[in-house]
């Protein structure tokens, strides 16, 4: 675990908004490779989306994503790759975000995280995950809809880096949740209605409900 006292880590908190990273580093296998996030709902693409409503929440923003990076240069965003080889999942994103962070972040504490194939992500992600860390004094924050967390989409400290490159590097850990499950876990539940903000195009199918899906967030 990592110590933090209460209110040295409301102060961090309250000091600037999250950094946040996208994690778009997928190998897209149920949808016949490429990458997710470039794909077109409503006439944008998801990773547009995603950074449409990450960007008035966090003071920047990177995307993390493995192989040539100037695929996502007309984002304008840093393009982070994984420091852990052989695509070890989500993990690797955090870490390469949280490595990011503390390079570039202005002795950030917290980095913001979202998969780049969520295109309805919530506009208080970043506040309420941050209240819920304060109010239950956790090392992490993630965010929760119809009853499932969403181990991804989450508060990370910066200072846990390290912690982490030694469980994926030497422990081999690379299930999101059980890293979560070993430090103090706040869980904010958000309304599936009308429509679930942590909706994810994983699939063909699940592509066109994302066009129907965004033709009602577009008229809210």
């Amino acid at each position: 675990m990592i110590e933090t006292e209460p209110g040295l880590l409301r102060r961090r908190i309250d000091q600037s908004r999250a950094l946040g990273v996208v994690l778009a580093g997928g190998l897209a296998r149920r949808m016949g490779g490429g990458d997710k996030p470039l794909r077109e709902i409503g006439g944008r693409t998801i990773l547009a989306r995603v950074i449409a409503r990450l960007e008035p929440q966090c003071e920047c923003l990177a995307i993390n994503a493995n192989g040539d990076p100037q695929r996502f240069a007309s984002f304008g965003l840093p393009v982070i790759a994984d420091s852990v080889k052989d695509f070890p999942g989500p993990l690797a994103g955090i870490l390469a975000a949280l490595d990011w962070a503390a390079a570039n972040g202005q002795n950030a504490a917290w980095i913001l995280s979202a998969p780049g194939d969520c295109p309805f992500l919530p506009r208080d992600l970043v506040a309420r995950l941050s209240q819920a860390l304060v109010a239950e004094n956790a090392e992490i924050a993630v965010a929760a809809s119809e009853g499932r967390s969403h181990p991804v989409i989450g508060l990370w400290s910066v200072a846990s880096r390290d912690v982490l490159r030694r469980a994926l590097v030497v422990e081999g850990l690379r299930k999101v949740d059980q890293w979560t499950a070993r430090h103090r876990l706040a869980t904010v539940a958000w309304p599936a209605q009308p429509l679930d903000p942590f909706f994810n195009a994983n699939t063909v199918d699940d592509l066109a409900e994302a066009e129907r899906l965004a033709a009602l967030d577009d008229r809210a």
